[in-house]
């Protein structure tokens, strides 16, 4: 069982998500917090393994929460919950540690998803969710998007190309013609270079530079 933990201002966004938690098969929803700070006091009573984070809350936002739980509870999977309007705000989240994100009008198969990819430590990239980090390349210096090309060798961009549409690793390897675990070798070796600790935090770093593919 996955034990999963929401935190969100909104109780008509609560309780939507807890009818199709408490429903579904393998995941466990373990507890509720109205803002970060509470999801703070409550995470190490309840014990998630992915905690779905609403970024814009009184008291202490997602982004903040986030960076807390990175830092002494690295273990838990975030997901951030995000709306149409929130790319700048959905990116941060990203950078800081989330593992992946989620629209909150997403299908009750999408939310299943995502949290199961989240607790296996992989992401499912959405091309939906994709478009909007997408859309903010416009806005990026071409010469900022060449001095972060050129800290990653050509493999290790085609990597990231793959894993932005939702590959999983087994995925990459085998339309790439090397192994799983080199895969993982030029995943860690990403998230080194842009001092990252999952691929959605990478993918959301050279979406904002401009050097993925449509």
């Amino acid at each position: 069982m996955i034990r999963v933990m929401i935190t969100d201002d909104h109780l008509i966004v609560r309780e939507g998500l807890r009818l199709i938690l408490e429903t579904a098969d393998g995941i466990e929803l373990v507890g509720e917090a109205k803002d970060g700070a509470e999801c703070l006091e409550l995470v190490k009573k309840l014990n998630p393994q992915v905690i779905l984070m609403d970024l814009q809350m009184p008291r202490m936002d997602g982004i903040t929460a986030i960076e807390h739980l990175r830092k002494d509870y690295p273990e838990i999977a975030i997901v951030i919950l995000t709306t149409y309007n929130e790319d700048d705000l959905m990116i941060r989240g990203l950078q800081s540690g989330a593992r992946g994100y989620l629209l909150k009008d997403s299908s009750r198969e999408n939310l299943i998803d995502t949290i199961h990819a989240a607790a296996k430590g992989e992401t499912l990239l959405k091309p939906e969710i994709l478009a909007r980090v997408l859309s903010s390349k416009t806005s990026v210096k071409k010469e900022a998007a060449t001095q972060t090309e050129s800290i990653l060798t050509e493999r290790e961009l085609e990597v990231l190309q793959l894993a932005s549409l939702g590959e999983r690793n087994k995925e990459i390897a085998y339309k790439l013609g090397i192994t799983e675990r080199t895969v993982k070798a030029h995943l860690q070796s990403i998230y080194q270079k842009f001092g990252v600790d999952s691929r959605a935090a990478a993918v959301a770093i050279v979406a904002q530079k401009g050097m993925l593919k449509e």
